[in-house]
């Protein structure tokens, strides 16, 4: 059942998180997407010493950044991330914050991949980038001085779809073994059906801005039938031989739906899932680092992932 009264959705955001958000566009469209990834483009962390850059050979070549932290022996877990976007914005930089604070806490090895955008490069490239890029890992994993069967795929928005379609692409094909994957507020279903997904007034990732991320993305499959579950993993009808997962959403997103479902039907498959919703949340929910239940989401996600690490 859905409620018969409309609620706003920014009426229940979390005002803590309300004071933290600093999002420069009310929707995502054609008339703003090149502005926007100038502007993103800007965030650029400064060198480092625990940072290698390496082009994978490809057709295009896809570039791949190493985040290993000093002073530990190898080999150690890895994340391979995908950073999100909704498919047409960001660049692999975007996840260097990320792990450049969680590989020394944590000892692992971050991986990230600089996917190709849509739309000027729609499904499969993108996906088939990060396939690249985690065959890639595996196969210098002595050299990296990662532990070939502690590879984790992980993303936020668009890289959580990413990641959960890496998994079943992987499964698939016979590929590298993935051992775990880390779903942050995935972006999993392009048909925009569920009640989440069609609310008005969604703070940070509105109905329009979804519709243009999956519209470029899926190009002339999108509104088809025709939409593999590699390319929206909320179409997969099997998803038995995957690794354990962990899903997390915010309560006002327009994604919960869809995330919560998939968590559901991982568990159903006797995948182990470990799902959050936070209440009072939007997508992006993150970028407010000081509120509370942000500062949960953090230990939640990393407790699960310190016990992912565990040999």
């Amino acid at each position: 059942m859905t409620p018969t009264t409309p609620i706003d959705p920014s009426d229940l955001l979390d005002p803590q998180i309300r004071a933290g958000l600093m999002i420069p566009f009310e929707h995502l469209g054609p008339d703003n997407v090149d502005e926007i990834r100038a502007a993103i483009g800007g965030l650029a962390l400064p060198p480092s010493p625990t940072r290698t850059d390496h082009l994978v050979p490809g057709d295009p070549p896809v570039p791949l950044r190493v985040h290993r932290p000093p002073d530990l022996d190898g080999p150690l877990p890895c994340l391979y991330s995908m950073h999100g976007g909704g498919y047409v914005i960001g660049s692999h930089t975007l996840d260097g914050f990320m792990l450049d604070d969680l590989c020394p806490r944590l000892g692992m090895v971050g991986v990230t991949v600089d996917y190709r955008l849509a739309p000027e490069t729609p499904y499969p490239g993108p996906l088939e980038d990060c396939y690249l890029g985690l065959q890639w890992t595996y196969d210098h994993a002595d050299e990296l001085g990662i532990d070939p069967s502690r590879i984790g795929v992980t993303g936020l928005s668009a890289g959580g779809g990413l990641a959960a379609a890496l998994a079943l692409l992987a499964r698939d094909r016979g590929g590298p073994p993935i051992a775990f994957q880390l779903l942050d507020c995935p972006m999993l279903d392009d048909r925009q059906a569920t009640w989440s997904s069609r609310r008005d007034g969604l703070p940070v990732w509105s109905r329009r801005s979804n519709e243009f991320g999956w519209r470029s993305y899926l190009g002339a499959l999108y509104g088809t039938d025709d939409v593999p579950s590699t390319a929206a993993p909320a179409r997969a009808t099997d998803l038995s031989g995957l690794p354990p997962a962990f899903v997390s959403v915010g309560s006002i997103d327009g994604f919960l739906d869809e995330d919560v479902d998939y968590a559901l039907r991982l568990n159903r498959a006797g995948i182990p899932c470990e799902l959050h919703v936070y209440p009072g949340a939007p997508h992006g929910y993150q970028i407010a680092v000081a509120a509370p239940i942000v500062v949960q989401s953090r230990r939640d996600l990393e407790g699960w992932l310190r016990r992912q690490c565990e040999p």
